[in-house]
């Protein structure tokens, strides 16, 4: 995550909503391949699940998030972890990789952070992500857009969901050269109805109205995507679409 500051993170109500997600990071550490001894940034650690998996592994780690919350939680898993704002990154050449899994799209200045992220690279370092691409959540999205609407409040959108194309271009403006990169519909599968997925990702939205309707607001909104995201059997998916890409820091840049 690295996630918005404006929202405050409970990682006890993440891990019951959305324990899923270092769990469908898994492939991505296979992809990073981690080796023992290796420096890495885990850029938007959260509350540090998926990085501990870096530390078994015998690497030297290093957790940021702009969540207080969440980097006291990785604190506990005995994560090295820091408050950090992934625009400001504050290194210079010290990793051999920079990880982020299900955490750039919170991050809505891509060249900062790209930049930052250039900077925490050795030469030949590599970077390896995966975050929300283009059109994930879009029915989400749209009822959050629709239902803010009929309040009379408009709101842009608080992610940055880009496509394969807008990503490598900037990943090459930043002076990182793309390896591999593509971006794939992933629905996934949710511990119960799309409220927690709401009460959890949704505060950008669900905090720009008074909070005595907020329930009434999921709750509403619970009924308006149960057609789209919730089967006949009663199981409910979030309408997920992921960016995953492997780039790297030239030896000579």
């Amino acid at each position: 995550m690295s996630r918005g500051g404006e929202c405050a993170w409970d990682p006890v109500q993440y891990q019951r909503n959305a324990g899923y997600v270092p769990e469908l990071g898994e492939p991505l550490l296979r992809l990073l391949a981690p080796q023992a001894g290796e420096r890495i940034l885990d850029l938007g650690c959260g509350d540090g699940a998926l990085t501990r998996h870096l530390v078994d592994a015998g690497c030297t780690v290093v957790g940021v998030d702009a969540s207080a919350e969440m980097i006291a939680a990785a604190q506990a898993r005995g994560i090295d972890a820091h408050v950090m704002d992934g625009h400001a990154l504050h290194f210079d050449a010290p990793f051999d990789a920079v990880f982020s899994n299900a955490a750039l799209h919170w991050m809505t200045e891509p060249d900062a952070v790209l930049a930052g992220v250039h900077r925490a690279l050795v030469p030949g370092g590599r970077f390896v992500g995966e975050f929300g691409g283009h059109g994930n959540v879009a029915h989400i999205v749209a009822a959050l857009v629709g239902a803010l609407a009929a309040r009379g409040i408009d709101i842009d959108c608080p992610w940055y969901f880009p496509t394969p194309e807008d990503y490598r271009v900037r990943l090459g403006a930043a002076g990182l050269v793309v390896d591999a990169i593509e971006s794939f519909a992933r629905p996934t599968p949710l511990p119960g109805d799309v409220g927690g997925w709401l009460q959890t990702f949704g505060k950008p939205y669900l905090a720009r109205m008074p909070a005595a309707g907020r329930d009434a607001c999921v709750a509403e909104l619970v009924e308006t995507l149960r057609s789209d995201l919730c089967d006949e059997a009663g199981r409910w998916h979030a309408d997920y679409v992921r960016l995953r890409f492997v780039a790297h820091r030239p030896a000579g840049g």
